[in-house]
């Protein structure tokens, strides 16, 4: 017997993960979206995973460049993980933003970056898993931004 769809969301709500805006640029456009779905893969190649819904415009421009970014949001950022969460076709006006080493965008003032070539695509359900291998990475001072049961949160010291 399949598990109700809600009781599935509401269980993985207590998963804290870290917040992430995932960005690619294909033709000139940069896209982005908002992602919790990330992990660290491999030091050996060093590989992270994402996962994106196939339905995305930023899903296609993933494949299409063959590369992406991830950047791990900064505790004051949350107002950047709602844009990008948006269904707005314009996320990155009025963003700082700027071209990373891969031509990739990267935030600005975020707690993190890693740029990764697309190692390989792998089906999941109504999402595609793509499997980056890291290129360059940046990090930066600051906290990150948090995600648990459906808010945002930061870390106490």
């Amino acid at each position: 017997m399949a598990i109700d769809e809600a009781r599935f969301r509401q269980t993985m709500g207590y998963f804290a993960s870290s917040v992430t805006v995932v960005t690619t640029q294909y033709n000139h456009q940069p896209y982005g979206i908002t992602v919790s779905s990330f992990a660290s893969l491999s030091l050996r190649p060093p590989l992270v995973l994402i996962c994106i819904d196939t339905s995305l415009r930023t899903h296609d421009a993933i494949i299409s460049a063959g590369c992406f970014a991830v950047n791990f949001l900064e505790k004051h950022q949350e107002h950047l993980s709602r844009r990008f969460a948006s269904r707005d076709d314009n996320k990155f006006v009025n963003v700082s933003w700027f071209e990373g080493q891969l031509g990739l965008p990267l935030l600005e003032n975020v707690h993190a970056t890693i740029e990764c070539k697309l190692h390989n695509t792998l089906p999941g359900g109504d999402h595609s898993i793509f499997v980056g291998e890291v290129a360059f990475t940046e990090v930066y001072e600051g906290s990150p931004l948090l995600y648990y049961r459906r808010g945002y949160h930061e870390l106490k010291s």
